[in-house]
């Protein structure tokens, strides 16, 4: 089983990849594959990629839903590699 995890893109650098916000950890992900999103945009992410623009309130459901998992509560969120792994623009070109 895959699971994305809801981010907020927070900035655009350079080839195509971005900061974004994970439950209050910021991590760098690519935007390969959702050329068109921009800054504010809610993404899915997996595995360092954003695969999927989604709107707000479905990102805020998506969370919500995770956090009621065991494996997702907010005093024990999964590491920050598992949310999304850091790439360099090397390892996504």
């Amino acid at each position: 089983m895959c699971l994305a995890i809801p981010a907020r893109i927070v900035s655009i650098g350079e080839f195509g990849m971005a900061e974004v916000d994970i439950l209050g950890v910021t991590r760098k992900i690519s935007l390969d594959l959702v050329p068109d999103a921009k800054a504010d945009d809610h993404v899915l992410v997996h595995a360092g990629f954003a695969i999927q623009v989604v709107s707000e309130a479905e990102a805020s459901e998506t969370l919500d839903l995770l956090m009621q998992m065991d494996m997702f509560t907010e005093d024990q969120l999964p590491p920050a590699d598992l949310l999304a792994p850091e790439l360099t623009p090397e390892e996504v070109q």
